[in-house]
Protein backbone atom coordinates (compact mmCIF):
# COMPACT_ATOMS: atom_id res chain seq x y z
CA UNK A 1 0.00 0.00 0.00
CA UNK A 2 2.79 2.45 0.91
CA UNK A 3 4.65 1.29 -2.14
CA UNK A 4 1.71 2.36 -4.30
CA UNK A 5 1.79 5.92 -2.86
CA UNK A 6 5.54 6.13 -3.35
CA UNK A 7 5.23 4.95 -6.95
CA UNK A 8 2.44 7.47 -7.58
CA UNK A 9 4.48 10.32 -6.03
CA UNK A 10 7.53 9.43 -8.09
CA UNK A 11 5.51 9.90 -11.26
CA UNK A 12 5.29 13.61 -10.43
CA UNK A 13 8.99 14.42 -10.09
CA UNK A 14 8.63 18.08 -11.04
CA UNK A 15 6.00 18.63 -8.37
CA UNK A 16 8.25 16.94 -5.79
CA UNK A 17 11.19 19.11 -6.80
CA UNK A 18 9.03 22.23 -6.50
CA UNK A 19 7.73 21.16 -3.08
CA UNK A 20 11.27 20.42 -1.91
CA UNK A 21 12.36 23.90 -3.07
CA UNK A 22 9.53 25.55 -1.18
CA UNK A 23 10.32 23.54 1.94
CA UNK A 24 14.02 24.43 1.66
CA UNK A 25 13.17 28.13 1.35
CA UNK A 26 10.93 28.04 4.41
CA UNK A 27 13.46 26.16 6.52
CA UNK A 28 16.31 28.36 5.25
CA UNK A 29 14.42 31.51 6.20
CA UNK A 30 13.85 30.21 9.71
CA UNK A 31 17.52 29.25 10.07
CA UNK A 32 18.76 32.63 8.82
CA UNK A 33 16.46 34.48 11.22
CA UNK A 34 17.63 32.51 14.25
CA UNK A 35 19.62 34.17 17.03
CA UNK A 36 22.47 31.66 16.71
CA UNK A 37 23.05 32.59 13.08
CA UNK A 38 22.79 36.31 13.87
CA UNK A 39 25.34 35.95 16.68
CA UNK A 40 27.69 33.93 14.49
CA UNK A 41 27.51 36.40 11.61
CA UNK A 42 28.03 39.34 13.98
CA UNK A 43 31.12 37.70 15.48
CA UNK A 44 32.38 36.86 12.00
CA UNK A 45 31.91 40.44 10.82
CA UNK A 46 33.73 41.74 13.92
CA UNK A 47 36.64 39.40 13.20
CA UNK A 48 36.81 40.56 9.59
CA UNK A 49 36.79 44.22 10.65
CA UNK A 50 39.55 43.58 13.20
CA UNK A 51 41.64 41.78 10.58
CA UNK A 52 41.12 44.68 8.17
CA UNK A 53 42.28 47.17 10.79
CA UNK A 54 45.37 45.07 11.56
CA UNK A 55 46.17 44.77 7.86
CA UNK A 56 45.84 48.54 7.36
CA UNK A 57 48.19 49.18 10.30
CA UNK A 58 50.74 46.69 8.97
CA UNK A 59 50.53 48.26 5.51
CA UNK A 60 51.07 51.73 6.98
CA UNK A 61 54.15 50.48 8.89
CA UNK A 62 55.57 48.92 5.71
CA UNK A 63 54.92 52.13 3.81
CA UNK A 64 56.71 54.23 6.42
CA UNK A 65 59.67 51.83 6.42
CA UNK A 66 59.85 51.95 2.63
CA UNK A 67 59.80 55.76 2.69
CA UNK A 68 62.67 55.73 5.21
CA UNK A 69 64.67 53.42 2.95
CA UNK A 70 64.10 55.72 -0.03
CA UNK A 71 65.18 58.77 1.98
CA UNK A 72 68.33 56.95 3.15
CA UNK A 73 69.13 55.80 -0.39
CA UNK A 74 68.69 59.32 -1.76
CA UNK A 75 70.99 60.78 0.92
CA UNK A 76 73.68 58.21 -0.02
CA UNK A 77 73.39 59.24 -3.68
CA UNK A 78 73.69 62.91 -2.77
CA UNK A 79 76.81 62.20 -0.69
CA UNK A 80 78.41 60.51 -3.69
CA UNK A 81 77.52 63.41 -5.98
CA UNK A 82 78.96 66.12 -3.74
CA UNK A 83 82.35 64.59 -3.04
CA UNK A 84 85.05 67.30 -3.07
CA UNK A 85 88.59 66.98 -4.35
CA UNK A 86 89.97 66.90 -0.80
CA UNK A 87 87.88 63.83 0.04
CA UNK A 88 89.04 61.96 -3.07
CA UNK A 89 92.70 62.01 -2.11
Amino acid sequence: MVRRYVDEALKHKHALIFAAGVATAIVGKKVLESEAVKDATTKGMAAVMAAKKDAEEAFQDMRENAEDIVVDANSEVKKEIYVTEDEEE
